[in-house]
């Protein structure tokens, strides 16, 4: 509504103006990724590393979420693990654009580090709220892909990510919208979280329940008996 339509709080009194990307309200305007957020801007090197790394790789992204994350030495991380990870960032897979392996990072754990075939996104002038809906579009996806070089493993760079243009709003639309959006997108994080918790205690659980490793029959468990 807001983006696309432009029906955003006093459209009724902003006027369209040409840009190169059609008519476009008044006060908006055509920026490149580059101009709002850094590409793969913390990397982590050797003589700086932490000890111990939570390494995330192409495999543990599925749309939207991070699956999961590996604890591990940094000394004994694979050599693709480069990528600093922070609060705010978006990683997105650069090697097959179409399966959407992407992810807006949230309070993530101390040392998070994504693999070099990830591009990471940190916003400098937008919210990231923002950002990630903008690099999450199917617009966006049909971009990747139209980008992506190789025929075994198509993938795109960095480079194809800071080149790609985005239409800006105003200051105060992009305030408004990351104050009702990063409650939202925060509580989000949490509950996907709390899944991740529920999902490993169960396959911790199950196999024990099923061979009889927790006996459970002494239990004062209440069942429902069909009438």
């Amino acid at each position: 509504e807001w983006f696309v339509h432009f029906r955003f709080p006093g459209h009724e009194k902003s006027k369209m103006v040409e840009s190169e990307m059609g008519m476009i309200p008044d006060g908006w305007a055509v920026r490149l990724i580059a101009d709002v957020a850094d590409v793969n801007a913390n990397n982590i090197r050797s003589s700086s590393a932490p000890e111990t790394i939570h390494y995330v790789d192409i495999t543990s992204v599925s749309t939207g979420r991070v699956d999961q994350t590996t604890e591990m030495k940094y000394a004994m991380s694979p050599g693709r693990a480069r990528r600093l990870v922070l609060h705010g960032d978006v990683i997105w897979s650069c090697v097959r654009p179409n399966r959407r392996s992407y992810s807006l990072i949230l309070r993530p754990v101390k040392n998070m580090v994504a693999s070099t075939g990830f591009a990471v996104l940190t916003t400098r002038s937008v919210p990231y709220t923002f950002l990630y809906q903008c690099v999450t579009t199917d617009e966006f996806v049909s971009y990747l892909n139209n980008r992506a070089r190789g025929a075994a493993y198509p993938a795109v760079t960095g480079d194809d990510f800071a080149t790609a243009t985005l239409l800006v709003p105003s200051p105060e639309l992009l305030t408004s919208f990351h104050r009702a959006m990063e409650s939202m997108c925060l509580q989000t994080s949490v509950l996907e979280r709390k899944n991740n918790v529920l999902r490993a205690t169960r396959d911790l659980l199950l196999p024990k329940l099923i061979s009889g490793e927790v006996d459970v029959a002494d239990l004062d468990i209440e069942t429902l008996v069909p009438a």
